[in-house]
């Protein structure tokens, strides 16, 4: 799950999205921004900020 999982600029949900996203980007075959069209995520702020997120809890998760 996406964290936050709203836009910040615009409070739109996008963490329900995020693990399809990571998904696909993963395979590096697709463009991100094919994707987010296919995923309806069309406006701009909540594109960057699919983009530019990186989970920590993978980054974390060791030290637990």
């Amino acid at each position: 799950m996406m964290i936050p999982v709203r836009c910040f600029s615009c409070g739109k949900v996008i963490g329900e999205h995020w693990e399809e996203f990571q998904e696909r980007g993963r395979e590096g075959d697709e463009d991100p921004g094919e994707v987010l069209d296919d995923l309806g995520v069309t406006r701009h702020c909540c594109r960057r900020m699919m983009v530019s997120h990186r989970d920590l809890v993978d980054v974390v998760s060791p030290y637990q």
